[in-house]
Order: C-alpha cells, then structure tokens, then sequence
C-alpha cells in the first residue's frame, strides 16, 4: 500500500476487537512520531502508552467521543480501545510552533496504524486534570491529545461532501465521513 493509499484508508474508528497491540508495533508508532518535522527542531512532544488492563478504563473515563452522533459514538463495553498514547507537551521546552510540531507527530501516529491494520482516533476532548492525576504526568507537561488504538470493529467511510460536515452512522453501523471537494478547495495561482 503506498502512502496515498494509506491517507485515503485512513478514518477514525471507535469500535474496536478485544486483541492486544503488540508493544513493539506501538513503539514503532512513537519512532514514527518522533521522526515528525518540528519548527526549530525543538521536538516538545513526549508520549506515554497505555495498555494495562486497569489503566484501559480509567483513561476511557477521561475521554470524550464522537459529539455529532452522541452517544453512538461513543465506544461501548467490549468494543473499546485496547491501548492508548497519550501525547504531551513538554512546557520547559521553548517551541516555536508547538501545535504544528504535535499535530505532525500524531499523523505519523495514525498513517503507522492504518498501514499495520490498527484503528485510530484522535481525540482533544480530555478531562486533562483526572488524566494527569491517574497517569502521575508532572505539572510542567500539558496533555496535548490521546489517540485510542485498536484493531477494527467497524467501517468508516468517506462521503462526498454536499453541504455539511457532520458525519453519521447507517443502520448497518457504517460511519459515512463528508470530506469537501477537491475542485472546492483548490485554487491555481491566485485566490
């Protein structure tokens, strides 16, 4: 599969089997991630796995899922994520694009997944103090996302995009994800 292919498999998935990631596959995740471009070559991102059983839950509890399709989307018992990074922000670092710098690593994250077979979900909607409380994260880091990991429970799609943005579920339990146009987007030249 080349990397076009990879981007355009690329979804995010929150239904997932109960099988375990192999730690080095997730390790690989965190190679990939560190090798992202960062302004200045500051690198201010730091990641802790998650796969312990009992730390499995607690994260969960911390997250919020899906909003547009509430509360279907949000993964139920039996189909949840079976490891987790957590990406941080080291704050004694000086970066001088620290969202772009992040947000590089966390796609490398996610193509590495799609091309091993693995969903992913990005998610930003964190109750960060409880997850730094349950994963012990000192106060100079700020939890930046948590992408959930797994292998796939069910399709995600992508739809042609015909006046909203708001993804939906058929009732087969297919995620259908509008993306705009291309001829939408695309400018030659000039605005």
């Amino acid at each position: 599969m080349d990397i076009y292919e990879i981007i355009r498999k690329r979804r995010s998935i929150r239904r997932f089997k109960q099988e375990k990631i192999p730690l080095e596959i997730l390790e690989k995740f965190i190679d990939a991630a560190r090798l992202a471009p960062s302004g200045g070559n500051v690198q201010p991102w730091e990641f802790i796995i998650v796969n312990d059983e009992e730390l499995l839950d607690k994260v969960f509890e911390t997250l919020s899922w899906a909003a547009y399709i509430a509360p279907y989307g949000t993964p139920p018992e039996g189909k949840r994520p079976t490891a987790y990074i957590v990406v941080l922000q080291n704050k004694k670092t000086s970066p001088l694009t620290p969202a772009h710098d992040i947000a590089a690593a966390i796609e490398n994250i996610l193509l590495c997944a799609t091309k091993e077979g693995i969903g992913s979900c990005w998610i930003a909607s964190i109750k960060r103090e409880k997850l730094s409380q349950i994963l012990g994260i000192p106060p100079d880091y700020h939890i930046d996302s948590v992408v959930a990991l797994g292998y796939p429970d069910e399709i995600s799609v992508i739809e042609e995009f015909k006046g909203s943005v708001k993804y939906w579920k058929d009732e087969n339990g297919v995620m259908h994800v509008p993306k705009r146009n291309l001829k939408d987007i695309i400018h030659y030249n000039k605005f």
